[in-house]
Protein backbone atom coordinates (compact mmCIF):
# COMPACT_ATOMS: atom_id res chain seq x y z
CA UNK A 1 0.00 0.00 0.00
CA UNK A 2 2.83 2.35 0.50
CA UNK A 3 4.34 2.03 -2.95
CA UNK A 4 0.59 2.89 -4.07
CA UNK A 5 0.40 5.52 -1.61
CA UNK A 6 3.73 6.91 -3.40
CA UNK A 7 2.45 6.72 -6.75
CA UNK A 8 -0.92 8.61 -6.38
CA UNK A 9 1.11 11.02 -4.60
CA UNK A 10 3.24 11.36 -7.34
CA UNK A 11 0.12 11.55 -10.22
CA UNK A 12 -1.70 14.02 -8.23
CA UNK A 13 0.15 16.63 -9.03
CA UNK A 14 -1.50 17.06 -12.29
CA UNK A 15 -5.23 17.23 -11.69
CA UNK A 16 -7.80 17.97 -14.22
CA UNK A 17 -8.06 21.89 -15.07
CA UNK A 18 -11.01 22.63 -13.67
CA UNK A 19 -10.06 21.03 -10.07
CA UNK A 20 -6.78 22.68 -9.78
CA UNK A 21 -4.56 26.08 -10.11
CA UNK A 22 -1.91 26.65 -13.14
CA UNK A 23 1.03 25.30 -11.53
CA UNK A 24 4.72 24.23 -12.36
CA UNK A 25 3.89 21.02 -13.91
CA UNK A 26 1.78 22.94 -16.37
CA UNK A 27 2.43 26.30 -16.78
CA UNK A 28 -0.23 28.34 -18.93
CA UNK A 29 2.70 29.45 -21.31
CA UNK A 30 2.92 25.63 -22.38
CA UNK A 31 -0.28 25.28 -23.91
CA UNK A 32 0.36 26.57 -27.15
CA UNK A 33 -1.76 25.66 -30.73
CA UNK A 34 0.75 23.64 -32.94
CA UNK A 35 -1.04 25.84 -36.08
CA UNK A 36 0.16 28.81 -34.55
CA UNK A 37 3.82 27.78 -34.45
CA UNK A 38 5.96 29.92 -36.73
CA UNK A 39 8.80 27.80 -38.86
CA UNK A 40 11.48 29.29 -36.52
CA UNK A 41 9.66 27.79 -34.01
CA UNK A 42 9.43 24.66 -35.71
CA UNK A 43 13.22 24.55 -36.28
CA UNK A 44 13.90 25.37 -33.33
CA UNK A 45 12.18 22.12 -31.65
CA UNK A 46 14.40 19.95 -34.14
CA UNK A 47 17.11 20.62 -32.27
CA UNK A 48 15.65 20.46 -28.23
CA UNK A 49 16.23 17.80 -25.84
CA UNK A 50 16.95 17.28 -22.64
CA UNK A 51 18.22 14.87 -20.21
CA UNK A 52 16.36 12.17 -17.73
CA UNK A 53 19.07 9.88 -15.81
CA UNK A 54 21.03 9.87 -18.60
CA UNK A 55 18.94 9.29 -21.18
CA UNK A 56 18.25 11.92 -23.90
CA UNK A 57 15.04 12.94 -24.87
CA UNK A 58 13.71 14.98 -28.20
CA UNK A 59 11.35 17.71 -26.96
CA UNK A 60 9.18 17.55 -29.80
CA UNK A 61 5.51 17.69 -30.41
CA UNK A 62 3.67 15.04 -32.87
CA UNK A 63 3.39 16.87 -35.55
CA UNK A 64 7.68 17.79 -35.39
CA UNK A 65 8.06 13.93 -35.36
CA UNK A 66 5.65 13.48 -38.40
CA UNK A 67 7.47 16.43 -40.62
CA UNK A 68 10.75 14.00 -39.54
CA UNK A 69 9.50 10.98 -40.75
CA UNK A 70 8.11 12.24 -43.74
CA UNK A 71 11.86 13.77 -44.77
CA UNK A 72 13.51 10.61 -43.97
CA UNK A 73 11.24 8.86 -46.59
CA UNK A 74 11.84 11.39 -48.90
CA UNK A 75 15.36 11.36 -48.73
CA UNK A 76 15.78 7.54 -48.28
CA UNK A 77 19.50 8.05 -46.78
CA UNK A 78 19.12 5.17 -44.53
CA UNK A 79 17.22 3.32 -41.82
CA UNK A 80 16.28 5.59 -39.00
CA UNK A 81 14.43 4.55 -35.86
CA UNK A 82 11.88 6.46 -33.13
CA UNK A 83 11.05 5.01 -29.77
CA UNK A 84 8.50 6.26 -27.96
CA UNK A 85 9.32 5.77 -24.49
CA UNK A 86 8.27 6.31 -20.51
CA UNK A 87 9.00 6.35 -17.28
CA UNK A 88 9.39 2.50 -17.57
CA UNK A 89 11.92 2.54 -20.56
CA UNK A 90 13.98 5.57 -18.28
CA UNK A 91 13.78 2.52 -15.49
CA UNK A 92 15.40 -0.31 -17.55
CA UNK A 93 17.90 1.80 -18.61
CA UNK A 94 19.01 2.10 -15.15
CA UNK A 95 18.76 -1.45 -14.77
CA UNK A 96 20.66 -2.58 -18.05
CA UNK A 97 23.37 0.06 -19.15
CA UNK A 98 23.13 -1.51 -22.56
CA UNK A 99 19.42 -0.33 -23.02
CA UNK A 100 20.41 3.06 -21.95
CA UNK A 101 23.06 3.05 -24.45
CA UNK A 102 20.25 1.57 -27.21
CA UNK A 103 17.89 4.29 -26.48
CA UNK A 104 20.63 6.95 -26.62
CA UNK A 105 21.86 5.44 -30.16
CA UNK A 106 17.84 5.93 -31.44
CA UNK A 107 17.62 8.25 -33.65
CA UNK A 108 14.38 10.10 -31.87
CA UNK A 109 13.34 9.11 -28.33
CA UNK A 110 10.19 10.78 -27.63
CA UNK A 111 8.33 11.25 -24.02
CA UNK A 112 5.31 9.08 -24.58
CA UNK A 113 4.44 9.40 -20.42
CA UNK A 114 3.58 12.64 -18.46
CA UNK A 115 6.06 11.87 -16.15
CA UNK A 116 8.77 12.65 -18.86
CA UNK A 117 6.65 15.81 -19.86
CA UNK A 118 6.80 16.96 -16.56
CA UNK A 119 10.24 17.04 -16.24
CA UNK A 120 10.93 18.34 -19.45
CA UNK A 121 8.84 21.59 -18.77
CA UNK A 122 11.05 21.34 -15.65
CA UNK A 123 14.13 22.12 -17.80
CA UNK A 124 12.31 24.90 -20.07
CA UNK A 125 10.83 22.97 -22.82
CA UNK A 126 7.77 24.17 -24.60
CA UNK A 127 5.61 20.84 -23.93
CA UNK A 128 1.77 21.00 -24.46
CA UNK A 129 1.58 17.06 -24.90
CA UNK A 130 3.09 14.05 -24.63
CA UNK A 131 4.21 11.96 -27.75
CA UNK A 132 1.49 9.00 -27.19
CA UNK A 133 2.42 5.94 -29.07
CA UNK A 134 -1.44 5.52 -30.20
CA UNK A 135 -1.85 8.87 -31.13
CA UNK A 136 1.49 9.29 -33.24
CA UNK A 137 0.37 6.06 -35.29
CA UNK A 138 -3.24 7.76 -36.01
CA UNK A 139 -1.84 11.04 -37.01
CA UNK A 140 0.59 10.12 -38.65
CA UNK A 141 -1.69 7.67 -40.96
CA UNK A 142 -4.39 10.48 -41.24
CA UNK A 143 -1.44 12.97 -43.00
CA UNK A 144 -0.18 10.61 -44.50
CA UNK A 145 -3.11 8.24 -46.40
CA UNK A 146 -3.02 10.12 -49.54
CA UNK A 147 0.82 9.88 -50.02
CA UNK A 148 1.08 6.56 -50.87
CA UNK A 149 3.03 5.56 -48.09
CA UNK A 150 3.15 1.69 -47.32
CA UNK A 151 2.95 0.58 -43.67
CA UNK A 152 3.94 -2.86 -42.55
CA UNK A 153 2.30 -3.47 -38.61
CA UNK A 154 5.05 -5.75 -36.34
CA UNK A 155 4.12 -7.30 -33.53
CA UNK A 156 1.19 -8.02 -31.03
CA UNK A 157 -0.41 -11.39 -30.21
CA UNK A 158 -2.01 -14.12 -32.93
CA UNK A 159 -4.20 -11.97 -35.00
CA UNK A 160 -3.51 -8.39 -33.56
CA UNK A 161 -1.42 -6.94 -36.58
CA UNK A 162 -3.94 -7.79 -39.11
CA UNK A 163 -6.76 -6.39 -37.13
CA UNK A 164 -5.13 -3.25 -36.18
CA UNK A 165 -4.14 -2.84 -40.43
CA UNK A 166 -8.04 -3.46 -41.26
CA UNK A 167 -9.20 -1.10 -38.90
CA UNK A 168 -6.82 1.45 -39.78
CA UNK A 169 -7.92 0.91 -43.25
CA UNK A 170 -11.31 1.54 -43.01
CA UNK A 171 -10.95 4.97 -40.92
CA UNK A 172 -8.30 6.29 -43.18
CA UNK A 173 -9.36 5.47 -46.64
CA UNK A 174 -6.88 4.96 -49.18
CA UNK A 175 -4.09 3.79 -46.44
CA UNK A 176 -1.95 1.53 -48.07
CA UNK A 177 -0.79 -1.29 -46.36
CA UNK A 178 2.40 -3.43 -47.34
CA UNK A 179 1.89 -6.14 -45.12
CA UNK A 180 1.95 -7.61 -41.05
CA UNK A 181 2.81 -10.25 -38.62
CA UNK A 182 2.71 -11.12 -35.50
CA UNK A 183 5.91 -12.88 -34.49
CA UNK A 184 6.37 -15.65 -31.55
CA UNK A 185 6.53 -14.70 -28.25
CA UNK A 186 10.12 -16.65 -27.91
CA UNK A 187 13.27 -15.52 -29.27
CA UNK A 188 13.59 -16.22 -32.92
CA UNK A 189 16.09 -18.25 -34.50
CA UNK A 190 19.37 -17.19 -36.85
CA UNK A 191 16.91 -18.98 -39.97
CA UNK A 192 13.49 -17.59 -38.51
CA UNK A 193 14.82 -14.20 -37.98
CA UNK A 194 16.03 -14.01 -41.55
CA UNK A 195 12.83 -15.14 -43.27
CA UNK A 196 11.25 -12.27 -41.15
CA UNK A 197 13.42 -9.92 -42.92
CA UNK A 198 13.29 -10.91 -46.03
CA UNK A 199 9.22 -10.80 -45.64
CA UNK A 200 9.87 -7.09 -44.59
CA UNK A 201 12.04 -6.83 -47.18
CA UNK A 202 9.64 -7.98 -50.20
CA UNK A 203 7.30 -5.60 -48.52
CA UNK A 204 9.28 -2.70 -49.03
CA UNK A 205 7.22 -0.43 -46.62
CA UNK A 206 8.09 2.96 -46.02
CA UNK A 207 7.16 2.71 -42.18
CA UNK A 208 7.35 -0.38 -40.22
CA UNK A 209 5.26 0.13 -37.11
CA UNK A 210 6.94 -2.36 -34.42
CA UNK A 211 4.58 -3.32 -31.15
CA UNK A 212 6.63 -5.46 -29.13
CA UNK A 213 6.09 -3.52 -26.21
CA UNK A 214 9.55 -1.94 -24.07
CA UNK A 215 12.15 -3.02 -24.05
CA UNK A 216 11.98 -5.40 -26.61
CA UNK A 217 10.78 -3.63 -29.48
CA UNK A 218 13.87 -1.00 -28.99
CA UNK A 219 16.11 -3.67 -28.64
CA UNK A 220 14.81 -5.18 -32.07
CA UNK A 221 14.89 -1.97 -33.81
CA UNK A 222 18.79 -1.40 -32.56
CA UNK A 223 19.54 -4.92 -34.09
CA UNK A 224 17.87 -5.09 -37.02
CA UNK A 225 18.28 -1.28 -38.30
CA UNK A 226 21.17 -2.08 -40.66
CA UNK A 227 19.94 -4.91 -42.17
CA UNK A 228 16.33 -3.47 -42.82
CA UNK A 229 16.02 -1.19 -46.21
CA UNK A 230 13.20 0.83 -44.45
CA UNK A 231 13.36 4.81 -43.65
CA UNK A 232 11.30 4.20 -40.59
CA UNK A 233 11.11 2.45 -37.60
CA UNK A 234 8.73 3.20 -34.47
CA UNK A 235 8.03 1.27 -31.61
CA UNK A 236 5.22 1.95 -30.38
CA UNK A 237 4.54 -0.34 -27.47
CA UNK A 238 0.73 -0.42 -26.47
CA UNK A 239 -0.55 1.13 -30.10
CA UNK A 240 -1.47 -2.53 -31.40
CA UNK A 241 -3.65 -3.86 -28.50
CA UNK A 242 -5.37 0.13 -27.82
CA UNK A 243 -5.95 0.47 -31.63
CA UNK A 244 -7.45 -2.97 -32.11
CA UNK A 245 -10.01 -2.79 -30.30
CA UNK A 246 -7.86 -5.45 -27.64
CA UNK A 247 -7.67 -3.55 -24.70
CA UNK A 248 -9.76 -0.80 -23.38
CA UNK A 249 -8.48 2.78 -23.94
CA UNK A 250 -7.83 4.98 -20.40
CA UNK A 251 -10.65 8.39 -20.84
CA UNK A 252 -8.72 11.37 -22.63
CA UNK A 253 -9.00 13.42 -19.45
CA UNK A 254 -6.69 10.15 -18.05
CA UNK A 255 -4.06 9.55 -20.27
CA UNK A 256 -3.39 13.87 -20.89
CA UNK A 257 -3.16 14.32 -17.23
CA UNK A 258 -0.89 11.25 -15.98
CA UNK A 259 -3.27 8.82 -14.70
CA UNK A 260 -3.48 6.36 -17.44
CA UNK A 261 -1.09 4.06 -15.26
CA UNK A 262 -4.10 3.43 -12.58
CA UNK A 263 -6.43 2.50 -15.76
CA UNK A 264 -4.52 0.13 -17.08
CA UNK A 265 -3.13 -0.91 -13.99
CA UNK A 266 -6.54 -1.71 -12.62
CA UNK A 267 -7.30 -3.47 -16.00
CA UNK A 268 -4.06 -5.67 -16.35
CA UNK A 269 -2.98 -5.50 -12.35
CA UNK A 270 -1.30 -9.23 -12.53
CA UNK A 271 0.62 -7.93 -15.53
CA UNK A 272 1.24 -4.79 -14.78
CA UNK A 273 1.65 -3.85 -10.85
CA UNK A 274 5.51 -4.47 -11.06
CA UNK A 275 6.01 -1.88 -13.83
CA UNK A 276 3.54 1.11 -12.12
CA UNK A 277 4.42 0.09 -8.43
CA UNK A 278 7.48 -0.88 -8.11
CA UNK A 279 9.08 0.71 -11.32
CA UNK A 280 7.29 3.91 -10.54
CA UNK A 281 9.26 4.06 -6.76
CA UNK A 282 12.22 3.48 -8.35
CA UNK A 283 11.50 6.31 -10.82
CA UNK A 284 11.23 8.60 -8.05
CA UNK A 285 14.03 7.48 -5.95
CA UNK A 286 16.35 7.81 -9.15
CA UNK A 287 15.27 11.42 -9.51
CA UNK A 288 15.87 12.16 -5.80
CA UNK A 289 19.16 10.48 -5.87
CA UNK A 290 20.11 12.32 -9.26
CA UNK A 291 18.81 15.81 -7.49
CA UNK A 292 21.28 15.32 -4.99
CA UNK A 293 24.02 14.58 -6.32
CA UNK A 294 24.67 11.50 -5.16
CA UNK A 295 24.36 8.89 -8.06
CA UNK A 296 25.66 9.31 -11.48
CA UNK A 297 23.28 8.68 -14.02
CA UNK A 298 25.47 9.02 -16.58
CA UNK A 299 27.78 6.20 -16.05
CA UNK A 300 25.42 4.42 -13.19
CA UNK A 301 28.28 4.97 -10.52
CA UNK A 302 28.40 6.73 -7.63
CA UNK A 303 28.28 10.54 -8.07
CA UNK A 304 32.21 12.16 -7.78
CA UNK A 305 31.82 14.36 -10.67
CA UNK A 306 29.62 17.11 -11.58
CA UNK A 307 27.10 17.43 -14.21
CA UNK A 308 25.76 20.27 -16.32
CA UNK A 309 22.51 20.84 -15.86
CA UNK A 310 21.71 20.43 -18.86
CA UNK A 311 21.71 17.06 -18.49
CA UNK A 312 19.99 16.31 -14.99
CA UNK A 313 16.25 15.74 -14.13
CA UNK A 314 15.02 18.13 -11.51
CA UNK A 315 13.00 17.39 -8.71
Amino acid sequence: MGLLYDNLLACLRLLPQELRKPSIWNPPGNRIDAATRTQEDRQSEGTASFGILGVGINALPIEVVIERMQGWIREQDGCHSIAATSMHGIVEAQRDPSFKNILNATDLVVPDGMPLVWLGRRQGHILDRRVYGPDLLLAFCEESAGRGYRHFFYGGEPGVAERLAESLKTRFPGLNVAGTCSPPFRPLGANEDAEMLEMIGRAAPDVLWVGLGAPKQERWMHEHKDRLRVPVLVGVGAAFDLLSGRRKQAPHWMREHGFEWLFRLLQEPRRLWRRYLVYGAQFIAYLALDSLQLKNFETNGSRFTEQTPDHRAHV
